[in-house]
């Protein structure tokens, strides 16, 4: 936000380098709109601009209150829409005709969505939706005052005239559009309890086991045909020495040989991969 709060206080701020002839004098300030408008589109005074901008000042804060129960700072709010006032002031051409509220209105509040959306919001939702929150929003504040309670979501469908599946659509987009954070304490910000990603999750059972992955991929390629055969049957399909002699047509004092000399051909391997690695670093 302190973006927003340079750029409006740089634009409502008199030009100190231009004579006093260019501010308004004593009553002045008291000219009427279409003599301001054409002054400003004349000669760009940044004194006329103050005051145009002091003029429609309330009239952004009404249209930031539309999102004050937003979970967002109304102070950055209302900063957000004196930006797009500056910006409307600076683009509107009263030779038009439109009124100045007519058109100021569309480009504040497509600065306040534009906000929301791009820097309040973890989880962005539609923009169909986005719109309808703040209906919602204004429907629940108005039937509390009303009813002197929380209204149903039945009794906000009807005053909005939709289905009240919609207004549970609108209910859950804004319950679960800024998760919390994993490293927050489960019972709170001044829980005592250890934070959610502490418990969150649980560790890989084959973690431990991707150095010696590695190392045997490095290792197999340099076994026969034969050797990979009898490793596989023995720690993947985990046969016996007996089951494997039977399946190979060797015996099993020889399948043993072949497991034992092989594992060391592996250690072998994996001794020298290790060695070569250490001398690299």
């Amino acid at each position: 936000m302190v973006k927003y709060r340079r750029v409006f206080n740089d634009a409502v701020k008199s030009d100190t380098h231009k004579s006093d002839q260019s501010a308004p004098g004593p009553g002045e300030g008291l000219a009427s709109e279409r003599i301001l408008w054409a002054r400003f589109v004349k000669d760009r005074d940044p004194a006329i601009r103050e005051e145009l901008v002091r003029r429609y000042l309330p009239f952004a804060k009404n249209l930031a209150l539309r999102y004050r129960g937003a979970s967002e700072s109304f102070d950055d709010l209302l900063q957000v829409a004196s930006l797009g006032l500056v910006n409307a002031i600076d683009r509107f051409d009263p030779d038009r005709g439109a009124p100045f509220t007519a058109f100021a209105s569309p480009t504040i509040l497509g600065e306040l969505k534009r906000h929301f959306r791009d820097r309040v919001w973890t989880v962005r939702v539609p923009r169909g939706l986005h719109d309808r929150m703040a209906e919602v929003e204004k429907a629940i504040s108005e039937l509390t005052v009303e009813l002197q309670r929380s209204p149903s979501v039945g009794e906000i469908a009807e005053r909005l005239g939709v289905d009240p599946t919609d207004v549970l659509e609108v209910l859950e987009a804004n319950h679960n559009r800024r998760p919390l954070s994993l490293d927050r304490p489960v019972g709170g910000e001044d829980a005592e309890e250890s934070p959610a990603a502490e418990w969150v999750g649980d560790e890989d059972a084959g973690y431990e086991l991707v150095e010696d992955k590695l190392a045997l991929e490095g290792a197999l390629p340099h076994l026969d045909e034969r050797e990979r055969l009898v490793l596989q049957l023995r720690f993947v399909e985990d046969l016996t020495q007996s089951q494997i002699a039977e399946r190979i047509g060797h015996s099993q004092m020889h399948v043993s040989r072949i497991l034992r000399r092989t594992l060391e051909r592996i250690r072998a391997e994996v001794a020298e991969q290790s060695g070569a690695a250490s001398d690299s670093d």
